[in-house]
């Protein structure tokens, strides 16, 4: 197969990678009825995945759509070169998909305010009912594993035999898995860290200004140019 039929996927993660704020601890943190601490404590030490701690979260969580919408808008901080990324993955041809072990409604709004409406994302759905009440449901979940409510690196797996090159994005515990899956990674923070103990091959990041440039280094606008990394 020809450099010039190559297709690339680049997937990322949304919560401290493509928004520099983490929106879902913000709402949980908001909108937490009793403490967290002993759930956060049981996730953080790895005794349980996301989708057991996002489900006890759940039931200590009240409050409206609108509310919580109302805030996220109010502290949301897209990174400043997205824009561009996604700008410069279209003119090359490489297709972008967000893979989120957050909430959907959030990822949605804040795509939209920001005019970037219609882009594919995987996430965790928030439900919400007439009294406040609040549960999440986790359509992108793998039974085979149970860890995480959105399990990334089967997304991920699933799009191999239609994409010659899969570019990942991340930064937190929920990105450890798929980026041993990857081709090229992208790491900051606690992903990175993990990366580098593992002796998983990556590149760090500090913003999307770095990976614009890695595109623009190694994939034309008129042809997608495999690399070597």
């Amino acid at each position: 197969m020809s450099s010039k039929s190559k297709k690339i996927l680049i997937i990322s993660d949304f919560d401290g990678t493509i928004s520099t704020v983490d929106l879902g601890n913000q709402i949980i943190n908001k909108f937490a009825t009793a403490s967290l601490s002993d759930i956060e404590k049981a996730y953080v030490k790895g005794k349980i995945g996301s989708r057991i701690a996002y489900e006890r979260m759940a039931k200590r969580i009240k409050g409206s759509r609108e509310k919580m919408l109302e805030h996220i808008l109010a502290i949301e901080k897209l990174d400043p070169y997205f824009p561009e990324f996604c700008s410069l993955s279209r003119d090359k041809d490489i297709d972008v998909k967000i893979v989120s072990d957050g909430l959907d409604f959030y990822i949605e709004a804040v795509l939209d305010k920001h005019d970037l409406q219609g882009m594919e994302y995987y996430a965790n759905l928030a439900v919400f009912g007439v009294d406040n009440s609040f549960s999440i449901e986790f359509p992108g979940r793998n039974d085979f594993c149970g860890r995480c409510g959105t399990c990334k690196s089967r997304i991920l797996n699933s799009h191999r035999l239609i994409y010659d090159k899969i570019i990942y994005i991340g930064d937190g515990y929920s990105d450890f898995c798929p980026s041993r899956y990857a081709d090229v990674v992208f790491a900051k923070n606690i992903l990175y860290q993990r990366c580098e103990q593992e002796g998983t091959p990556c590149m760090s990041f500090t913003d999307f200004s770095e990976i614009n440039n890695y595109l623009k280094e190694n994939y034309s606008t008129t042809s997608q140019q495999d690399c070597e990394v």
